[in-house]
């Protein structure tokens, strides 16, 4: 049975969303799951869900991460006790399979570098969501782990998320793109005129420059960028999702009776772009290029999203992922030697 660890306190309302959204997942995926974080905080809201015989364990974690220069220096602690900490050491035992977390990003990427360590070959770990397109989904990476990178950094970049996308997406010979200001070969800043040519020499099955509007029009499955541009990337998307599904609501709302008419037979329509457009049903994204499976997702996440991440961390267990990354790595290692 796959182990799932869930920060408990992880969720800006946590224990409630992490806490029911676990026990979802038990009842759906037939995973076990195990809680960490503040017991005595935890407790009642298991209790209050009915688990019954449920594979559902706690494990106390009595430190809480805080915000600013602490919470690096809590995460580098080996003796550190936040649910964090603690969460990513059973994975790094050997006690679970992977670790999902609605906390915060820099301390899950610090917890997951300090104590799972990186894959050899990988200079730095990426956070790799997912995007719905035109076509179906795009994982783009990075969006905001490293701001600032070297094209060799890109091009481990683009290993990963090939493989992540094959893999667990189940996408056949992913097409990877770089993210750039223009179609043509030479576009780009010196960052993406640095990367080209270590992609076309790779074994990757490289696409070429793409612009922000390919990517959503599903040109490629993997689209690769610096963390700066990807986070700008992720949050524009959102904003412009959020502002045009509230538009349409605020129109019927305030529209004629055969505009509100009009809206009753298209909800059908607008509930399924609603649920393309909702990061929930990823639930959370993966750090690619850590030594361990490790999930983060919004603060703002609901018992929903939880759910799902714990889905999306099976699947990757499942299909062993890890092993199948740390494989193409070494290819790329050898191919460059």
């Amino acid at each position: 049975m796959v182990r799932i660890v869930v920060d408990a306190m992880g969720s800006d309302n946590f224990p409630i969303p992490d806490v029911e959204g676990a026990v979802q997942a038990a009842r759906e995926y037939g995973v076990e799951i195990i809680l960490v974080g503040d017991e005595k905080i935890i407790k009642p809201v298991l209790d209050a869900q009915n688990a019954g015989s449920l594979p559902i364990r706690i494990v106390h974690a009595p430190e809480m991460l805080e915000k600013g220069e602490k919470l690096v220096l809590k995460a580098r602690s080996k003796d550190a006790k936040n649910s964090m900490a603690v969460g990513i050491d059973l994975v790094k035992n050997g006690e679970a399979d992977a670790f999902v977390s609605m906390g915060n990003t820099g301390a899950g990427m610090v917890n997951g570098l300090f104590r799972l360590g990186r894959i050899r070959g990988v200079d730095r770990p990426a956070l790799a969501p997912i995007f719905p397109t035109a076509t179906g989904t795009c994982i783009v990476l990075d969006i905001g782990a490293n701001p600032d990178c070297k094209p060799e950094n890109l091009l481990q970049f683009g290993i990963l998320g090939s493989i992540y996308a094959e893999k667990v997406r189940g996408v056949k010979n992913p097409k990877v793109g770089l993210v750039s200001n223009g179609e043509e070969e030479g576009k780009g800043n010196e960052l993406v005129k640095g990367a080209t040519p270590l992609f076309k020499a790779s074994k990757l099955n490289y696409f070429g420059n793409v612009e922000g509007k390919e990517v959503i029009g599903g040109k490629v499955d993997v689209a690769v960028t610096d963390g700066f541009t990807g986070n700008v990337m992720l949050k524009s998307s959102e904003a412009v999702a959020k502002l045009i599904t509230d538009k349409i609501k605020e129109i019927i709302k305030n529209g004629s009776v055969l505009t509100k008419i009009g809206g009753l037979l298209v909800k059908p329509a607008l509930s399924a772009i609603k649920k393309l457009l909702d990061p929930g049903e990823q639930g959370a994204a993966p750090l690619l290029g850590l030594n361990g499976l490790v999930f983060i997702g919004h603060g703002r996440s609901d018992a929903f999203a939880i759910k799902n991440a714990i889905r999306v961390a099976k699947q990757a267990v499942d299909v062993n992922v890890l092993e199948a990354m740390k494989s193409a790595i070494e290819e790329s290692l050898r191919s460059a030697a």
